[in-house]
């Protein structure tokens, strides 16, 4: 595996691997547990969380822009979100109503320009159909200094175009998080909490583009360079 784009922190690789044997396939990445942290909200003031909704201190903190305070009527607010990427836009509308606690850290991290100039950094092309993005470190280990619960997993279901949280075990949500460019069968365990609404095609060409295996046939890192150049919030 190649320095500098591992898929997991070493610590992670076999509950990973474990994972991926139980459930066929499973894009997981993530923050573990335990540093403190603190910084300003999005949303504003003392504003009760919706039950279960709580963004924990975490580590690795990679481009530290605070921990989200929820503020429930912002995160109520719908929005779309656009990745503009080296190989084209993607958008997406925000699941709000089901993933509130998602999307609201989303749109934290996106607004506080968290996502600029980083990499997606994983794809695979055979038995799961993802490109996972959102690390800072471009390595498949890096986090934004905080976790928050799952959320949206009754009943979950990946078809082309969903985008959901990648994660490093139940409630390890952090930035990372994955678009599914062509219909694929997971374990209910990772948050859906977005939809593509245009860019599906950009999705497709990066995946016909391949990848490089370095994490095992059909999952590596993109041969097309997936940079995201900003990620903007549109409110409805």
């Amino acid at each position: 595996m190649k320095r500098g784009h591992r898929l997991l922190p070493t610590a992670l690789a076999t509950s990973a691997i474990l994972v991926l044997a139980s459930a066929e396939a499973a894009p997981a990445a993530g923050p573990g547990a335990g540093a403190p942290a603190a910084g300003p909200g999005a949303g504003g003031g003392a504003a009760p969380a919706p039950a279960g909704c709580a963004y924990t201190p975490a580590v690795p903190a990679d481009n530290f822009k605070g921990i989200p305070v929820l503020d429930p009527v912002g995160a109520a607010a719908p929005y779309d979100a656009t990745l503009r990427t080296a190989q084209g836009r993607i958008t997406f509308r925000a699941l709000t109503g089901e993933a509130p606690c998602t999307t609201f850290s989303f749109r934290f991290l996106a607004e506080h320009r968290y996502f600029d100039r980083t990499h997606c950094h994983r794809l695979t092309t055979q038995r799961i159909y993802v490109l996972q993005c959102g690390d800072p470190t471009g390595t498949g280990s890096g986090g934004p200094g905080y976790s928050f619960p799952d959320e949206n997993l009754a009943g979950a279901t990946y078809p082309a175009g969903t985008v959901a949280m990648a994660n490093a075990g139940p409630d390890t949500n952090g930035s990372q998080f994955f678009l599914v460019w062509k219909d694929t069968r997971l374990s209910p365990a990772y948050t859906p909490f977005g939809r593509v609404t245009s860019g599906l095609d950009v999705l497709e060409k990066i995946a016909a583009g391949g990848e490089d295996d370095q994490n095992g046939p059909g999952d590596g890192f993109p041969t097309l360079p997936v940079t995201v150049r900003r990620v903007q919030i549109q409110k409805r």
